[in-house]
């Protein structure tokens, strides 16, 4: 069982975007004109930031996905490093959402990564309402489709510091990850276990969404309410799309094997 449960805490500490245990957040403020964000001390004017963002990330999440959220947002400026840390397992990212319930934005997002600081809340809010609904990074659902949807619904969020080029690219170098390969509760197939760059995997991921809605929006909206609905990931995909995940892998990695060779004659 102390080995099990060894695995299983390794495990969470691989995963792309951080999970921890129940954070105790008594010590953050609430911000008085948006109750869904709290704020650590002297990170006040970050909070109100978010704050004016928030409700637009909330509606991009919701038209991606196709319904409401199905609880509360609730929103953790750190104005530190330290505080993130003590909430998140994985401190060198810039935000994450945790299994009860809870988004934590780093401080390095109100300041070197400004630039970023919309489109990450809408990645994490992505996979607050995913996790809403089947339970936080669940392993019932694939890494890359958590993370594929999230930088979807957040217009390449989270997959920002790897371009489309980088990753066609990796792809035809032979790195890439097999959709159809499933997860446990104590293996999480990331990007490590592909061989790739973690931002490269965000956007390859990001890459399969965008050519599954590409060949049928309305088989892929299926697909995602089928998911949200918690049935089995992939009676979902067959009963949506009338075949296996293995083959629509194939046929992507051979969609950019073929514009490889176009564009390379």
């Amino acid at each position: 069982m102390l080995k099990f449960l060894y695995a299983l805490s390794a495990t969470l500490l691989l995963s792309a975007c951080a999970t921890s245990p129940h954070p105790l957040t008594e010590s953050f403020h609430m911000l008085a004109t948006d109750h869904r964000v709290r704020y650590e001390a002297g990170a006040e004017n970050a909070a109100v930031q978010v704050a004016t963002l928030l409700p637009a990330a909330i509606q991009q999440v919701e038209d991606a996905h196709g319904r409401a959220f199905l609880n509360a947002v609730e929103v953790h400026v750190c104005g530190t490093n330290d505080c993130f840390k003590r909430h998140v397992r994985t401190g060198n990212i810039s935000a994450a959402t945790v299994p009860d319930n809870h988004v934590f934005l780093a401080p390095q997002l109100f300041g070197r990564e400004t630039h970023r600081l919309s489109a990450i809340l809408t990645h994490e809010l992505s996979h607050l309402h995913l996790g809403q609904q089947i339970g936080h990074y669940t392993p019932t659902v694939p890494v890359w489709f958590h993370e594929g949807l999230a930088a979807f619904a957040a217009n390449g969020g989270g997959a920002d510091y790897a371009s489309d080029e980088q990753a066609i690219a990796t792809l035809r170098q032979g790195k890439t990850f097999e959709p159809e390969r499933r997860d446990t509760s104590v293996k999480r197939h990331t990007a490590d276990y592909w061989g790739m760059d973690v931002f490269v995997f965000y956007r390859q991921a990001l890459l399969f969404v965008n050519f599954l809605r590409q060949e049928s929006a309305a088989r892929f909206q299926d697909f995602l309410q089928a998911v949200q609905d918690n049935q089995d990931f992939d009676l979902a995909f067959g009963n949506a799309y009338n075949r296996p995940l293995k083959e629509a892998g194939e046929r992507f990695r051979q969609f950019h094997s073929v514009q490889s060779v176009a564009l390379n004659p």
